[in-house]
């Protein structure tokens, strides 16, 4: 079974942004974003998906996509740009549904 790996999600957001933007934000400001993504899938039961589900095939994108775009205006300290946002939660899904295909 593969792993979830911080270091790689960190690469596969950044590929996915702007070499302008990616250079804006530290690791540690795109690691708080993964971890309210790992927060929001604790607080809705959701760390135990079945692997034929992916969270964006479902109605819980646009819920996830809410919650993190909440948690990040109450962190006034985070920097990271309100359009930016939905680009690095969809990057961070990408990287967990390649891990998952990788064990099929």
């Amino acid at each position: 079974m593969s792993t979830f790996d911080e270091d790689s999600a960190i690469k596969v957001i950044r590929e996915s942004l702007p070499d302008t933007k990616s250079a804006s934000y530290t690791d540690d400001q795109i690691l708080n974003v993964i971890d309210m993504i790992w927060d929001f899938y604790e607080e809705n039961g959701l760390l135990e998906i079945d692997d034929d589900e992916e969270i964006e095939e479902t109605a819980l994108f646009d819920d996830l996509l809410r919650y993190v775009t909440k948690m990040l205006q109450k962190d006034k300290q985070s920097g990271i740009a309100p359009e930016d946002v939905e680009t690095i939660v969809r990057a961070e899904i990408d990287y967990e549904n390649s891990i998952d295909s990788l064990d099929d």
